[in-house]
């Protein structure tokens, strides 16, 4: 699918799903009808899948290696595509560059931490987010496997409030995604022993740590038809948006 370059004005996409975004097993096992947005949309079955963007550009860091970068609907989530280098050896790719995440984002990456974690096919995890303050913004790849990758705005005042944004990371097309400080994070695993990785720009620090369902039927995440939800406990137990947002667990939106 093409996204046109577009900055506050209306489109309406009719297509079928061909977005980069998505790997071709994704792309054939969904029907599409369009969905108008301020940025334009897709439809995936009942669930929305919003994968427009208002701007794409590619960059080059200070090493000339170019990253594609492209702002999610939802503000405060970029998506970051390196380049890839093949050869007789294997691969090499940069995953994170600071000078390219600076020129999108405007600000550099603090890491305080970094997450490793290993998960089945099926394994959901999250709807996560931290209280703001202090926040934790998440820079997140996967080095191996596939991820589908949600951004969940659960920010109370946000224009985007309760949408989402879903992006496949995998180790084939090397694409990570950033979230700002107050966004909601959930992933699944679409392959066995996929891997996330992501620098966090908080400690971990559980005091702070709040969770939604991901299976809150309000959101309607986009958890593919063929996998049976595996979750943590707490992730099973979690509250849905509404629910959250009626105990005043949710973050405000900055703006």
């Amino acid at each position: 699918m093409t996204c046109p370059e577009v900055i506050g004005c209306q489109v309406r996409l009719e297509c079928r799903i061909r977005h980069p975004l998505l790997s071709p097993h994704l792309r054939r096992s969904h029907p599409l009808r369009s969905h108008r947005t301020s940025v334009g949309a897709t439809q995936i079955g009942s669930a929305r899948l919003l994968i427009c963007i208002r701007r794409s550009r590619t960059r080059g860091d200070i090493y000339g290696v170019r990253v594609r970068v492209t702002e999610l609907s939802i503000s405060g989530a970029w998506v970051f595509e390196p380049r890839r280098f093949d050869d007789a050896r294997g691969v090499f790719v940069a995953p994170f560059q600071e000078a390219a995440f600076i020129e999108a984002v405007g600000r550099p990456m603090t890491v305080a931490q970094s997450n490793h974690s290993v998960s089945r096919r099926g394994v959901v995890r999250g709807v996560h987010f931290s209280d703001v303050p202090p926040g934790q913004a998440k820079y997140v790849y996967c080095p191996h496997g596939s991820l589908l990758d949600v951004v969940v705005d659960v920010r109370v005042g946000s224009p985007t409030y309760g949408r989402w944004e879903a992006v496949e990371l995998s180790d084939q097309a090397c694409r990570a995604v950033f979230l700002s400080e107050g966004l909601g994070h959930a992933f699944c695993a679409l392959t066995e022993g996929s891997v996330a990785s992501y620098l966090c720009s908080t400690p971990y620090a559980p005091a702070f740590e709040r969770a939604v369902s991901a299976l809150d039927p309000a959101l309607r995440l986009p958890w593919p038809a063929d996998i049976t939800p595996v979750l943590s406990e707490r992730d099973a137990t979690a509250p849905t948006l509404a629910e959250a947002a009626a105990t005043g667990l949710l973050p405000r939106y900055p703006g």
